[in-house]
Order: structure tokens, then sequence, then C-alpha cells
């Protein structure tokens, strides 16, 4: 039995994935941005140990998520599963500056990554749409282009990825990769989205739990359980640390080697 803390997991993929491995006997604790979708979370898992909330949005209030889970002691993997979409019309800011998307798929991750007690495996939601973003990492905050939901939403999927894989190399004790899960019908994918919803949340709750071989990798990218070819800016080292080294500015935390 192993012990998952799902962020994003009140609704979705991340409840789908809770769910199941709830059903295996493995012991869960969700998240949600706030204390009544935690409620909710509870009520629409049945069997999961406990939630915890707050804003990914804002740096302070995914401290304040680290310290609930650090609380509740050690966690065998973290699922990086909350997410902004693809649909935002306009750069929205948050209370720290930065642009909503980029503050909850990218720095979220990272910040969670840097700071919750290091687990045995770590496993990032990306897409197959990481293909599209911009690997030089030159406008991270979307102040010099004009403003693409969908570019903004591709550009953090591929930050997603090179955080894996960058994870990955300076932590060799711990399984860190990265998981396409489909363009499947849920809130974030739309109704028309034509991938297996019932096959999408199965490969994360698969690498953060099990002993089979194939799972038991690290650095790689995932698409319904089988390894799948990332962009080639995915792989390289120096992207991979230019996005850290932007992480720790940004939030002022540092990733511990």
């Amino acid at each position: 039995m192993s012990r998952i803390f799902i962020t994003g997991s009140a609704d979705g993929l991340g409840q789908m994935a809770a769910r199941l491995l709830v059903a295996q006997g493995h012991r869960v604790v969700l998240h949600a941005r706030n204390p009544a979708r935690a409620h909710e979370a509870m009520q629409a898992v049945p069997g999961a140990e406990a939630s915890v909330s707050g804003d990914l949005s804002s740096i302070e209030e995914t401290r304040g998520v680290v310290d609930q889970v650090n609380r509740l002691g050690h966690f065998d993997a973290v699922i990086h599963n909350a997410g902004a979409g693809y649909r935002e019309p306009r750069r929205i800011e948050t209370v720290d500056g930065l642009p909503h998307v980029f503050a909850i798929n990218t720095l979220a991750p990272y910040v969670l990554t840097a700071l919750i007690d290091k687990p045995e495996r770590l496993v990032y939601l990306s897409s197959g749409l990481h293909e599209s973003g911009d690997a030089s990492l030159d406008d991270l905050l979307w102040k010099q282009r004009s403003w693409q939901g969908a570019s903004a939403y591709s550009d953090s999927k591929l930050h997603d990825i090179l955080l894996a894989f960058g994870v990955a190399r300076r932590w060799p004790g711990v399984l860190s990769n990265a998981v396409h899960p489909g363009w499947v019908p849920t809130k974030m994918g739309g109704a028309g989205a034509p991938d297996d919803l019932e096959a999408s949340p199965q490969t994360q709750a698969w690498l953060a739990v099990s002993n089979d071989p194939a799972a038991s990798v690290t650095g790689e990218y995932f698409f319904h359980m089988k390894p799948h070819k990332p962009s080639a800016a995915a792989r390289d080292t120096g992207l991979q640390e230019r996005l850290i080294e932007a992480c720790e500015r940004l939030s002022g935390i540092r990733l511990p080697e």
C-alpha cells in the first residue's frame, strides 16, 4: 500500500486517479483550491484519507499547501495534476504578478516539488500540446508577446516535462516522470475531446504505485502506460536548468540538490 498526494483532485482526472488508487487500497490525500471544494472532494472520493486546500495561483497559498501536506507525514508519491486550461482569453495576472496559467501549471509544481518532503515518486501531468511550446523560454511571463491562451498552455506543458526531467537528473533516488493523459472530455478538455476518458487517469496512477519494471523508471514521458517520445526540447538539459533557475528566481525558493 502506498500513500499518494494528488493536486487538483476535486474533479476531473485528479479525482478519477484518486478513486482508482483508493479502489486499489492505497492511501490518498486530495487537494482543492479552497476548503469548500476540499470538503466536496472528500465526499466525491469515499475512502480518501484527508484533503488539503490552497489556491495554487498564489505562491503564499502554495506554501500553505506544502505546510498542510508535510504535517500529514511522508508520502510515497505526488501526482502534480492541477492545471489551468487553454481558454483564458486574456493575460490574467495573479497576486504575485504572474500569468495565471504559468503560476498554476509551471510555478506551483516547482514550489511543491522543492518544499514537500521528498517522496519516492513524482508524476507531472503534461500534454501532447507541449510540442507547440516555446522552447526559447524568453518570455515566460508573457510581457512581450501578445497573449494567446492556447500557446501559454502549450508552453506550460513543455515546462512540466522540463521540470520532470530536470528533477530526474538532480534527484537520482526519485522516480520523476511526465504523462500525456490524452485529449479527453473533462471540464478542461471540452465535450468534443476524442480520447478515452476511462483510460486517461490510469498511467499516472500506475506510475505512482506500481512495482512493474516498466513503471520503475525515471526521466520518461508516457502515454497510455507506454513510453512516448517527447519533443527534442524536453531532453535539452540546458533548458531544464534554465527553467529551474527561472522558477527559483520568481518564487524565491531553491530546488534542493
